[in-house]
């Protein structure tokens, strides 16, 4: 069985390393240096995710974050491509688990910034994994903005989500609809209808 957080992982770290440290990302604010250092924070400090927990202390991650970005790149890089090995995030039970969809999104968000892009053709192992996560977020993102939809993705089984009936339909790629329900509705091509 492949580990497609490892190969997520590997692309995203090329990708990083031929777009150098000032690229845009899709993530507001964020250069590919910026990104670099949050991927290598969240998996090397754990403690810097405090924040999300305790508001007070919301700075602290943020401090840790830019501390790392001011390392040179490349050694941010390769820190990306090489993460510990039994690290929370990154051990081999956690790592497919909760880095797969991460690495995912995050190559999305280099790959995405310019006019020349394509949506990949991903493996049906990838795909299905995607999916997975589709379904978990979907539910969590529709019912937190109070609105019900169907979703649907070609050849598999659609879900409702949300409140209430379904009110609208969003289709897709499981791909493009990780990206919508990520926040990046901006370059997801998904059909997303709603009654008027």
């Amino acid at each position: 069985m492949v580990n497609h957080a490892r190969t997520e992982r590997a692309l995203l770290a090329d990708l990083l390393l031929r777009t150098g440290p000032d690229a845009p990302t899709l993530c507001e604010g964020w250069t590919t240096r910026d990104l670099a250092a949050h991927l290598v924070v969240r998996e090397r400090r754990p403690d810097s995710a405090i924040g999300m927990l305790v508001p007070p202390l919301a700075g602290h991650g943020e401090r840790v974050r830019l501390a790392r970005a001011a390392l040179p790149y490349e050694q941010l890089i390769d820190q990306i491509r090489n993460p510990p090995a039994w690290g929370p995030l990154t051990n081999p039970v956690t790592d497919p688990l909760v880095n797969t969809v991460e690495f995912f999104i995050h190559h999305e968000d280099v790959r995405r910034t310019g006019d020349d892009w394509a949506p990949r053709e991903l493996d049906p192992e990838l795909t299905a994994i995607i999916w997975r996560n589709v379904k978990l977020i979907g539910r969590a993102t529709l019912r937190r903005k109070g609105v019900g939809a169907e979703v649907s993705a070609p050849g598999l089984p659609a879900f409702r989500a949300g409140s209430g009936e379904p009110r609208g339909r969003i289709s897709g790629d499981p791909g493009e609809l990780a990206l919508y329900f990520f926040g990046r509705e901006q370059v997801a091509r998904v059909t997303a209808e709603w009654p008027a």
